[in-house]
């Protein structure tokens, strides 16, 4: 079995342990999802389904503190960040029931014989989720509510550190009016996963994770002919082009880069600055980085010590291949890691297309658009990105040759509950959130009338 249970990441110390599912469990769990799909998720109609999720996002902001506090204890978000977490996931539920109705309603076609066509979409059955433990309340509703909305049902595996998160989110959806198994929370090991997805009755599976977890799942997924979308690692770039206001750009980097101490798959790992602006972006980012600081509540421990682990050897690597660490000691203390900048890191280094899931950025001088792009294309990832430019046509330019899910132009803070989320290359494929995530999971069914 998995060991699930609560480890506060600052100190080290296991609050609570939870017993893994047994394969009965699991068995159940399938077959009481099936059954409330076909006796609740078909028969119901899709305003019903969003009242619910207007009551759930009632609750998640009623008990936003509450909330706040077990993902603090699980994975070390500060409590400011834990907080605005729970609220931005209110909104996204509260965004899907709100625009439900208008998002699944039929879609006429215009076809060349003029006969009446449309396309009615409509639930699919049982989805497993399979989520992280970065954000253990946004990754679950923006894949969940969509589903349950439409009618479909949820099984939800959720990081084996965040088993206190995963059961209040399932308590606060059968509080909101949800059928006890419209919603199920299990605590399954890697082999019950496989058999879940094996399932005939089991339509899709959502991951949110890492490389090797989603071509594991994807490889079964594809096995047993089902659905999948795939959210996966991201080695985001932060472009400076051309702008009047660099103390913004510098700003809006450092926030990208320290969101949920770097802890973030569309973080902005990866920071290049045209020329003109290098020398001045450099001072200032590296002295705003070397500013950050624990004892202020800045940034949190990393979630484990795995992953402190992890970045210290990634760190360490690149140093050695000829990188400088100009901010940070590659020294954690526990799991508070000193916030970092890497320069001189040259595209042949191992470290130029790793994922750096921590406080370290990488900083790169380029002199032209077409090189900026060269560099940025290198990596195998491809979630997000966020340009700087004042000339935005430009910049849509420079955006349109990104091999990317997602181009924020002018600033990095422009996600929103009812924005598509996703990417491309080894950052997975589908979206999800608004209406395309709305479609992720459904059956666009095709209506022909003779006359």
């Amino acid at each position: 079995m998995i060991p699930y249970a609560v480890v506060d990441p600052a100190t080290g110390q296991t609050v609570k342990e939870y017993p893994g599912a047994t394969d009965a469990q699991i068995t159940q769990a399938i077959e009481d999802a099936h059954h409330t799909y076909t006796e609740w998720g078909r028969t119901t109609g899709v305003a019903e389904r969003a009242e619910l999720a207007r009551r759930a996002a009632e609750l998640f902001t009623e008990r936003k503190e509450e909330l706040a506090q077990i993902i603090h204890r699980e994975m070390g978000k500060p409590l400011d960040q834990a907080v605005g977490e729970v609220e931005f996931s209110a909104d996204i539920v509260s965004t899907f029931a709100e625009h439900a109705e208008e998002w699944l309603a039929d879609e006429p076609l215009k076809v060349t014989d003029g006969l009446r066509t449309f396309i009615r979409t409509q639930p699919t059955g049982v989805v497993l989720g399979i989520m992280p433990w970065n954000y253990p309340y946004y990754q679950v509703v923006r894949f969940a509510v969509p589903n349950l909305i439409l009618g479909n049902t949820v099984i939800l595996k959720h990081a084996e550190q965040c088993p206190e998160s995963s059961a209040v989110i399932a308590k606060i959806f059968h509080e909101a009016g949800f059928p006890e198994a419209a919603f199920i929370n299990v605590y399954a090991s890697h082999e019950q996963i496989s058999a879940i997805i094996a399932d005939p009755r089991v339509q899709g599976v959502s991951l949110t994770g890492s490389e090797r977890a989603g071509s594991v799942v994807a490889e079964q997924a594809g096995r047993h002919l089902k659905r999948c979308v795939l959210e996966l690692g991201g080695s985001d770039a932060f472009l400076v082009l051309d702008t009047g206001d660099l103390d913004f750009a510098v700003a809006q980097a450092v926030g990208m880069r320290m969101e949920n101490t770097g802890q973030a798959c569309n973080g902005s790992k990866r920071i290049f600055v045209a020329d003109k602006h290098y020398d001045e972006f450099a001072e200032k980012f590296t002295a705003a980085m070397r500013e950050k600081s624990y004892e202020n509540g800045d940034f949190g421990p990393l979630s484990s010590q795995q992953a402190t682990q992890r970045l210290t050897e990634q760190v360490g690597a690149a140093v050695r291949e000829g990188a400088e660490l100009v901010v940070g000691n590659n020294e954690p203390v526990g799991n508070v890691y000193t916030p970092g900048v890497l320069t001189g890191v040259a595209p042949e280094m191992e470290v130029a297309s790793q994922e750096l899931f921590g406080p370290v950025a990488q900083l790169y001088r380029f002199s032209s658009d077409d090189e900026a792009v060269d560099l940025i294309n290198a990596v195998p990832y491809g979630l997000g990105s966020v340009i700087i430019c004042d000339d935005r046509e430009r910049a849509e330019r420079v955006g349109d040759r990104l091999e990317c899910g997602m181009v924020f132009v002018g600033s990095a803070e422009l996600e929103g509950p009812d924005v598509p989320f996703g990417g491309v290359k080894r950052s997975g494929f589908g979206r999800e959130m608004g209406k395309l995530g709305m479609e992720s999971f459904a059956n666009k069914k095709i209506y022909r009338f003779a006359d």
